[in-house]
């Protein structure tokens, strides 16, 4: 375990969902100390911004959560509950514009519960919580990443500071683990969304919009919140591939151009295949037959569509591929099967 060494760049778990991520449920639900900034902002996208001249009634306004200078022994924590419930692969605390005041060390605790306790009740109950990263050493205005070898399902996670500071944000990446039982029972569920499991595996551009967007729960709530490639100056089209929770039989798509108006595709069609093994390299797997799910169907400024006559039944399949014609933005795609 350790944390990034100066000059890296890229660790393999990052390209895991954040469980944590604001934008597919996370919520800071209660720290000991928010001080100079709130705990909410760590669960932020991006990582943070600095504005010089900014204060506030409490000292200099900082984008993430803060505490203050520690007077008495102890140490400050702030717990978190998982927008998406999963195994943690790896954490990343970014102490982004966090320089004088980043805290020494920090530790990572997890546990699973049922329904909706109070944050109070965790808080107490140390019993319940394991401890995923044991205390390590923090570098200032940094990524800090450490791995995690467990792979149990964990709800909610305790980021805790020694002593004290500022954590710009907190990244819990991971693999979703849905309740399988409850889904089924449900019957057709969403088969790519990534609250059931559901993972973008790759595309060929993401210039303005990143790729797992295109799965995350609920309907954008601006154009940022898409996949969204750059204006193709070359022959050719752009696509995304997406691994499903696992593998199904499709029933039902929605491609869902909400917000692009001037930028979205003319024409979109789906293609889907079964896999055994896993396959890192989609761009150059010339090898793979593809089988057509939905023909090139022409697509609508924001505006829902509906596939479910038009998809061909091919059987059970591991992973879809949505390609786009011949580049543009969509903000979501959905894929309602039955779990083989």
């Amino acid at each position: 375990m350790q944390a990034e060494a100066p000059g890296a760049m890229h660790v393999a778990f990052a390209d895991l969902i954040d469980l944590a991520a604001r934008k597919v449920g996370g919520k800071a639900l209660l720290a000991n100390d928010e001080f100079f900034a709130p705990k909410e902002a760590m669960l932020e996208p991006g990582r943070g911004v600095f504005i010089a001249d900014k204060y506030t009634e409490r000292g200099k306004w900082m984008d993430g959560w803060e505490t203050r200078r520690k007077r008495v022994p102890g140490y400050d924590w702030c717990i978190v509950k998982l927008g998406l419930p999963g195994a943690i692969h790896g954490i990343d605390v970014d102490t982004n514009h966090f320089i004088g005041n980043f805290p020494e060390y920090a530790s990572l605790e997890a546990c699973e519960v049922d329904g909706d306790p109070t944050p109070e009740s965790l808080a107490e109950d140390v019993s319940r919580w394991t401890e995923l990263v044991p205390r390590q050493r923090l570098r200032g205005g940094s990524r800090n990443l450490f791995a995690v070898a467990n792979e149990r399902r964990f709800t909610h996670v305790r980021l805790n500071i020694y002593p004290d500071g500022g954590v710009a944000r907190l990244r819990v990446h991971g693999q979703v683990l849905p309740d399988w039982h409850a889904l089924k029972k449900a019957g057709l569920a969403d088969l790519a969304a990534a609250a059931n499991g559901g993972s973008v595996v790759t595309c060929n551009d993401q210039f303005f919009g990143t790729k797992d967007n295109l799965i995350f729960p609920g309907r954008a709530a601006n154009m940022g919140e898409g996949w969204e490639t750059r204006r193709k100056r070359v022959p050719g089209f752009d696509w995304i591939v997406v691994k499903l929770a696992t593998a199904g039989t499709l029933r039902r798509a929605e491609v869902d151009t909400h917000f692009f108006k001037g930028n979205f595709p003319d024409r979109c069609s789906l293609e889907g295949i079964h896999l055994e093994e896993p396959l890192l390299d989609f761009a150059n797997a010339t090898h793979l037959k593809w089988k057509e799910l939905l023909p090139q169907s022409k697509l609508q400024a924001d505006h829902c569509h509906v596939f479910e006559k038009e998809l061909k039944d091919v059987g059970p399949i591991t992973h879809v591929r949505l390609n786009i014609f011949p580049d543009g933005g969509v903000s979501r795609l959905r894929l309602f099967g039955e779990p083989a």
